[in-house]
Order: structure tokens, then C-alpha cells, then sequence
């Protein structure tokens, strides 16, 4: 079976599993405090251009959330977040069990709009309501759109106003950063962001998520804070071999780019075929309709996602990985004309 489901069902890059065989006889000081995950984080501290960042490398994207949002947030405190973010879907009231709650805003292309945040941080101010203590984005989006430079700076303008941290959830983050359409560095994301996290579990990664500080505030006490959410990994290490592959010879950004190029092939293909999109996507996650009878059909030789079911069309999602092959687009369009 060809899938097209994600971008974290393969292993992990010939690069990393060669680098974890070469360690595998060595030994280590447990809980990221080796020498591998020092190297990986001034590898990474290179990209972004600066000394002043604390990084982490944590497991999975939900465990990621809750430990950076839970450090940000008082107890009379929510978090804002567009409804379609992956706090309010997608992690089984991760969040709500700390005590706090999610005010969601109705998205935009899937993204947040400064001014709907301004408007929500108005209307709660004072101790009978609940305050607004963090603002959290995720780039790319769950429908696979990006946050552009100015949007990004909006956002920045509307936190400062109201004293809010900045997170963003960088799952997709390769992909976003190197797609045709994307204006924002690693710089610039480490300038206008409190707290945010560069995904490897979706870029080619076998497991991992490199969480950066930026802001003093959220500094102390947040080893504390992964351990007490089961975020301190004993063998960190193995985290570590993997970021500081994705650091070297900008392995990280030659995977995105590979899985937005095949991304970029499979929209051209559809486009002569005459598919009809739920969203115009710049980054690895497509999204196109198809009558639910061709729907069952494909899903006998393909894996994907089905995003919204409807009476006679459904809307289904690919994404390509660093594993795609375009010889898998060419087989999935050629199968797909036969079902149109």
C-alpha cells in the first residue's frame, strides 16, 4: 500500500539511524545532559543566531504543549488558540487537565487574526473573568497554511499590549520555512516568539521535539516542569543524535524541502486532473474532494486521512514525508483518473 496518511510513518532518515547505530555501543549521562545534545544544541543555537535561548528536546507534540503551556500560565489564566489548533482538537483535553481553559477563535485560513485576539484580551479584564496569559499558533496550520512575517509581527504587537506570551507549535515548521511562499526565518520566529518548538517527529525524525526559550520568564524551573509532565527523558541522548544530524549539512531543511516539492507535484497532477480543493496549501498537507464512492475505492490501495465526510462528497487529506517518492504521486494520480 502507497500512504500518503502523515509525515511521521516511516522511521526516521538513512542519516539518523546511521548515527544511532555508530552510538550504540557507547554510553551516556542520562536526561539530555550529554555531549550529544550539548553539539545539538549549539547546532541549533547557530540556525537561530543567538546564545540567549534554553533548548529541550522532548518526545511528542501533545507532551510539548502541555509542558510549555502549563510553565506560561497562571492558574487564573487560558490560553487562546484558533478552534481548529491541535490543543483544542487533537490532544484529549491535555490542557483543560491542568486546570486551564482553551478560548478559541474562529480561524482564518486556519490561523489566528491579531485582531480577533485583541478583541477576546478586551473583553477580559478584570478578576470576575478569566484573563488571557498565552496566545498559541502552530506553523504550519492543521490545514497546512503559514504564517507570514507581518502576521506573525500583529500577533507579537497584540501580546505585548496585554503582557501575553508567545508560543508556536512547530510540529510542521520545516515544511513551513521552506515553502515557496514563506518570508519567515528561524531568526525571525526566535525574535517575535516567547517559547517555540521545532518538530522532528514530522520531518524525518524518529521521535523528538526541540522546544527554545527566548523569554528569561520562562526559564527556571521548566526541567522541573518536564519532569513533572513525564517530558525528562532518561536517554535524552537519543534525542540529542538526532537533532544534531538534522543540524548538520541543513539536513533538516533539505527533508521539508523534499516533501514540499513532492507536495508541490502532486497539486500540479491534480490540477490537470481537474480535482477540486477544500484549500489552496503551500506546504506538504493537501486537502481535495472526492465523491464518497471514489473515497472507499482509493482506500484499497492508499493510506490518507478523511477530514469531513459529507452526503456525497468527502473531503480526504494527503501528506507527503521525507519518504515520498513522486513515482508514488504518479501511481496515486494515475489511479485516481480511472475513479473521476
Amino acid at each position: 500500500m502507497i500512504t500518503f496518511r502523515n509525515d511521521y510513518s516511516q522511521v526516521a532518515a538513512p542519516e539518523i539511524l546511521k548515527k544511532l547505530v555508530e552510538i550504540m555501543k557507547d554510553s551516556f549521562v542520562g536526561y539530555g545532559s550529554d555531549e550529544i545534545c550539548d553539539s545539538a544544541r549549539a547546532k541549533i543555537a547557530g540556525y537561530l543566531g543567538r546564545e540567549d535561548c534554553d533548548i529541550h528536546f522532548l518526545v511528542g507534540g501533545t507532551q510539548t504543549n502541555l509542558t510549555v503551556i502549563d510553565q506560561m500560565l497562571k492558574p487564573w489564566q487560558a490560553v487562546a488558540a484558533v478552534d481548529t489548533g491541535h490543543i483544542n482538537v487533537h490532544e484529549s483535553a491535555a490542557i483543560e487537565a491542568t486546570g486551564h481553559r482553551i478560548e478559541a477563535l474562529t480561524p482564518h485560513e486556519g490561523k489566528m487574526s491579531a485582531s480577533d485576539l485583541d478583541k477576546l484580551c478586551a473583553t477580559h479584564t478584570d478578576e470576575h473573568m478569566i484573563r488571557i496569559g498565552a496566545v498559541y499558533i502552530s506553523n504550519s496550520t492543521e490545514i497546512g497554511t503559514i504564517y507570514t512575517k507581518a502576521e506573525l509581527q500583529a500577533i507579537r504587537e497584540v501580546c505585548d499590549k496585554y503582557g501575553l506570551y508567545l508560543y508556536l507549535d512547530g510540529a510542521r515548521l520545516g515544511a513551513a520555512l521552506t515553502c515557496k511562499e514563506n518570508d519567515l526565518t528561524l531568526q525571525d520566529i526566535a525574535e517575535l516568539c516567547d517559547a517555540f518548538y521545532i518538530g522532528a517527529t514530522k520531518n524525518g525524525g524518529m521521535i523528538g521535539e526541540a522546544v527554545v526559550i527566548t523569554n528569561d520568564d520562562l526559564k527556571p524551573g521548566f526541567r522541573n516542569m518536564m519532569k513533572q509532565k513525564g517530558a525528562l527523558m532518561a536517554k535524552g541522548f537519543i534525542l540529542g543524535v538526532q537533532y544534531d544530524c538534522l543540524f548538520t549539512n541543513d539536513l533538516f531543511f533539505r527533508l521539508a524541502r523534499h516533501e514540499n516539492e513532492v507536495a508541490e507535484y502532486l497539486v500540479k497532477k491534480l490540477n490537470e486532473l481537474g480535482v477540486r480543493f477544500f484549500m489552496d496549501s503551500p506546504t506538504n498537507q493537501q486537502f481535495i474532494y472526492l465523491k464518497n464512492e471514489a473515497v472507499e475505492e482509493l482506500k484499497k490501495n492508499y493510506g490518507f486521512e478523511v477530514w469531513e465526510v459529507g452526503e456525497e462528497e468527502t473531503v480526504i487529506r494527503f501528506v507527503t514525508s521525507f519518504a515520498s517518492r513522486f513515482s508514488d504521486v504518479d501511481q496515486l494520480v494515475s489511479d485516481l483518473k480511472e475513479l473521476l
